[in-house]
């Protein structure tokens, strides 16, 4: 076993002065255009390509998801309601409502006719195998194995239908590595520093030995590396795979492995994403990191912009380590983070358009347009797949409708699977996505316009 001799910092690499002075540049020129007029989101029209059941569905969903007690409860209401109603019962009460409104199906003829649907409406989908580990919930390496089936499988399937000119899926590192490992990485990485290389080393089969950890997690972090070196091997000139970010006390590490990742497969194009958590006081900064990173070492650079979904436990935990808390203050800061992040990567994309990509993955209204406002400003083509926008499926496509409309590429974030497979990723959804679930107001009063409409309608004839 080799061990590690060359720990460069991240920060630390040739060219980080002028991709510094870039950055700030760019943010110096941050967004203060007005937004184009035809982005109004206000024209119930977007909706009409919804059935009359659709509209009644999401109508109903979003009055439960606009309760706060439902929301913030619903693990154990669900837990309830399956004890008394049965597997069985539960699973046909569920799938009509809940289910159909955020997920795609459970087989492949079911996903396909989603998908069928969704590029009819110039939507692209990016599929989503709704599994993830927080601490406490480690599986064996016969499962990890499982899961990393069920990506390859999500590769195969984003890729073969021809659903999308340029598929996209979500990947959480966390379904292919221990949680507690990541966590413990994260830790070293206070005071080790590992090179990109040596991760690359790793997942390309050598059996390299990592600074600070045991020999069984030693074993356990080489095969995990190889299961995501089999993804993006899969993935490269077909798919791009974006990394989810995750929580606080595993993000670097996860970060780390993605760059790795990005280092291996990312030298012709942007097929591994990074994702960055702008509700995070040290986001930019991230970003700022990566930049310099992939073009000292010359690959390609793939961003999810998110403000973060994870706001209430990242609190929680930091109050009871007594840590400073890694969230900004108030949302008009998580706002003007949000916004400097974009307005850096629009002005690189429109430098650089062959080292960048980015989704703005958003379901702020503000933000879109900022987006579009700059980059007409930059020249940068509605439908040229450098930016691109995302949203959750199911949820404001008032505004991914609208956005595809005027000819803008535009990803829904679909989950698929069984009730039961998709049932603890839809909880967490809804608890870390609560505060949009409960501003969804503008959405409902839309679909609401347009049921009137149609009863107007039938009333006629």
């Amino acid at each position: 076993m080799s061990s590690l001799l060359r720990p460069p910092a991240l920060c630390r690499l040739t060219g980080a002065r002028h991709m510094r002075s870039v950055s700030v540049r760019a943010s110096e020129e941050s967004c203060s255009s007005s937004s184009p007029l035809f982005l109004s989101f206000e024209d119930p029209r977007a909706f009409r390509v919804k059935s009359m059941w659709e509209l009644v569905r999401a109508l109903t969903v979003f009055r439960l998801c606009s309760a706060p007690v439902l929301v913030n409860n619903c693990a154990q209401m669900m837990g309830l309601s399956r004890r008394i109603l049965g597997k069985r019962c539960f699973s046909l009460f569920l799938r009509p409502s809940v289910y159909a409104q955020f997920v795609a199906g459970e087989t492949e003829v079911e996903i396909s006719a989603s998908m069928q649907k969704m590029s009819s409406l110039g939507l692209h989908p990016m599929l989503a195998v709704p599994i993830e580990e927080d601490l406490g919930e480690s599986t064996g390496e016969k499962r990890y194995e499982e899961n990393l089936c069920s990506m390859l499988e999500c590769v195969r399937m984003s890729h073969s239908n021809g659903w999308s000119q340029n598929p996209m899926m979500q990947l959480k590192i966390t379904a292919l590595v221990r949680p507690e490992l990541c966590v413990k990485l994260t830790s070293l990485l206070k005071t080790h520093q590992y090179d990109l290389s040596f991760l690359v080393r790793a997942m390309d089969g050598e059996e390299v030995s990592f600074t600070g950890l045991s020999e069984n997690e030693n074993t356990h972090l080489l095969l995990g590396l190889r299961r995501l070196s089999k993804v993006g091997e899969a993935s490269v000139d077909k798919v791009r795979v974006l990394v989810d970010a995750e929580y606080t006390y595993m993000n670097p590490a996860l970060s780390l492995i993605t760059l790795a990742m990005m280092m291996k497969f990312n030298q012709r194009s942007a097929w591994i994403w990074n994702t960055y958590q702008c509700y995070l006081k040290d986001s930019r900064a991230l970003l700022v990191e990566a930049i310099e990173t992939s073009s000292s070492q010359g690959f390609c650079l793939g961003v999810k912009l998110v403000r973060g979904a994870y706001m209430d436990k990242e609190r929680k935990l930091a109050e009871k380590e007594l840590r400073s808390d890694p969230i900004h203050e108030s949302w008009e800061r998580t706002n003007d983070s949000y916004n400097e992040c974009m307005e850096l990567m629009l002005k690189l994309i429109s430098e650089s358009p062959e080292h960048f990509m980015m989704i703005i993955a958003t379901h702020n209204e503000e933000s879109v347009r900022r987006a579009v406002t700059r980059m007409e400003e930059l020249g940068l083509h509605r439908d040229g797949n450098r930016v691109c926008f995302g949203q959750l499926l199911g949820m404001c496509d008032h505004v991914s409708l609208t956005l595809a409309q005027h000819g803008f590429s535009v990803y829904k974030s679909v989950p698929y699977g069984s009730v039961d497979d998709t049932l603890p990723y839809l909880v967490r959804r809804a608890q870390e996505n609560r505060t949009v679930l409960q501003g969804i107001r503008k959405e409902r009063d839309l679909l609401r316009q347009e049921l009137h409409r149609r009863l107007k309608l039938i009333k006629v004839t």
